[in-house]
């Protein structure tokens, strides 16, 4: 698995005139993001963070008004995939399903994965095929009974052409 960068939130705008802004959290919480010190490489250092109904507020030492915060409308909070923690059995971080090839259990080849989504019920695959078709699967057991080096998908979910 490649060490790349982990996105965890967005910003979606400023909040008040000092300089904080809002947050999209794309974590389980604000704690999740409360145990990085700074994100982008270094290039926003934490200075407070808390949690909202809809996500969480943060101020970061490097914007200091209103409008440095509208400037970094839509940018992303990254780390490094090295500092995220350690994952129990079963559990995986969506990076890491991300640009891996899919098979079907009779070892066809069904393309790559290149998205995950979450509509409420559980996480759902997006996998590209070779074609350039597309076609989606629960991220369930019954579905998907190995990931790792790469994703295999059970017959009985591949989608028909």
């Amino acid at each position: 698995m490649a060490d790349n960068t982990v996105t965890l939130a967005a910003v979606s705008g400023a909040h008040g005139v000092t300089g904080e802004v809002r947050l999209k959290l794309f974590t389980d919480s604000v704690d999740s993001l409360k145990r990085h010190k700074s994100f982008n490489d270094g290039a926003l250092t934490v200075k407070s963070l808390r949690p909202t109904k809809d996500g969480a507020i943060a101020r970061f030492a490097e914007i200091n008004d209103r409008n440095a915060a509208e400037k970094l409308r839509s940018t992303v909070l990254t780390v490094p995939r090295h500092a995220l923690p350690k994952l129990g059995e079963g559990e995986y971080y969506y990076s890491d399903l991300l640009g891996l090839p899919c098979v079907s259990t009779d070892g066809t080849d069904l393309g790559t994965c290149v998205a995950v989504e979450n509509f409420g019920a559980s996480d759902v695959l997006e996998i590209q095929k070779p074609d350039g078709k597309k076609f989606m699967v629960p991220m369930t057991l019954e579905a998907v009974p190995v990931w790792g080096e790469q994703i295999v998908i059970a017959a009985e979910f591949v989608a028909a052409d």
